[in-house]
């Protein structure tokens, strides 16, 4: 594994704002403060953080459960924090094997909190850019049996590619290497649901990140699968991607869609 780089806690951190709205512990006042500047304008944003980590825990506890998948490829890591994918998949699965990958610096200073899995499984990190698939492929097949099925989960870190072409040629190189019965699993922001406010909270997001993030639309979104074959309910808001029994009925649309397709 590469040796961190020194960490500059004076300037705010992506990462560690989307840390500070999931009530971890690895965040500083620049991060705190640059955080509370966009809940000033979008005061979901904290509740879409939650939002977005619950459908994390759904998506790959279908995937295990219903899909029959032991081997996952989180592109876009982040931080860890509470139901990391490889604790999730191996609750279902004690033998799953998770693969993370993630190119930002500050991932790879905490990146050994991710390698704690179950004794039957294995858990690795790759530190690689997510325009980079062929590496990525290349060094997760140290772990993962790239001959038998694989989801790939990419939440969150297709924002920072804001070319759509780009985007697409990335998504089919991955699955184009993976065997029939793959998963692609994506979660990405919009603002279809509150317009301008969650425009403005991604203008001020990028004042304070170190890459710029785009949004897209849920129709842009679903071109991300094509190729694919749909898995129900196709592109929602988080919150609608198959909610546990208790929240049937209380669930409301956010401005973080997902969606998931496997490939036949």
């Amino acid at each position: 594994m590469n040796t961190p780089p020194p960490i500059d806690t004076s300037q705010a951190h992506s990462a560690r704002i989307w840390n500070y709205w999931l009530g971890g512990k690895d965040n500083y006042p620049a991060d705190r403060e640059a955080g509370d500047r966009i809940v000033a304008v979008l005061p979901e944003i904290v509740d879409i953080a939650v939002a977005t980590r619950a459908v994390l825990v759904r998506m790959v506890t279908h995937l295990v459960r219903e899909a029959g998948i032991d081997q996952f490829l989180d592109i876009g890591t982040g931080l860890p924090t509470a139901n990391n994918t490889h604790e999730v998949a191996q609750r279902e699965d004690p033998a799953a094997r998770v693969v993370y990958v993630d190119n930002d610096p500050l991932v790879l200073t905490h990146a050994r909190a991710l390698l704690t899995g179950t004794p039957e499984g294995a858990t690795d990190y790759i530190h690689a850019d997510l325009r980079d698939p062929d590496t990525i492929l290349d060094r997760a097949a140290r772990t993962l049996d790239l001959k038998r099925p694989v989801a790939i989960t990419l939440f969150g870190v297709l924002p920072f590619v804001g070319d759509d072409a780009e985007a697409k040629r990335i998504i089919d190189h991955l699955m184009g290497e993976l065997p029939a019965g793959s998963h692609l699993a994506i979660v990405h922001s919009t603002s279809a649901v509150t317009g301008e406010a969650m425009e403005e909270a991604v203008r001020r997001w990028n004042e304070a990140g170190s890459a710029v993030y785009h949004l897209r639309t849920p129709e842009r979104i679903r071109a991300l699968f094509d190729g694919l074959e749909p898995v129900e309910p196709g592109v929602v808001s988080c919150p609608l991607w198959r909610p546990d029994p208790v929240e049937v009925g209380r669930a409301r649309e956010m401005d973080e869609f997902c969606g998931m397709a496997r490939k036949g």
